[in-house]
């Protein structure tokens, strides 16, 4: 699963839209193709606020997330999209630093002495 962490400094305007105008956002503003599978998520003006949309083959999907308490851990604000990690996903979800968690180490395979 790849998905693509999207912050913009277009604020509240971008957090109000739902699942087909910010499908239409990902493709003009971000060159990105919502329809690929790929999870997009944009947080709004509060960093308590996250959306997400993605396409799962048989429809677009839209997901908000509001944190009780604290805020999502997101960079500043400035106009931009990043790449994390299902893993880093699930963190950002769950209220955590995502920026902590990093993928796991590739097996290497033994050498034969000789």
């Amino acid at each position: 699963m790849l998905a693509h962490a999207s912050w913009s400094q277009l604020g509240l305007w971008i957090f109000r839209k739902g699942p087909d105008s910010l499908a239409a956002l990902v493709g003009a503003e971000y060159g990105g193709d919502p329809f690929s599978g790929v999870i997009y998520v944009f947080r709004a003006k509060r960093s308590d606020r996250i959306k997400l949309i993605c396409w799962d083959g048989t429809g677009l999907c839209l997901m908000a997330k509001k944190l009780e308490q604290g805020g999502f851990r997101w960079p500043g604000i400035q106009d931009g999209v990043m790449r994390i990690t299902a893993a880093q996903l699930g963190a950002l979800l769950e209220g955590l630093d995502w920026r902590r968690v990093h993928g796991g180490r590739r097996p290497i395979a033994p050498q034969i002495a000789g």
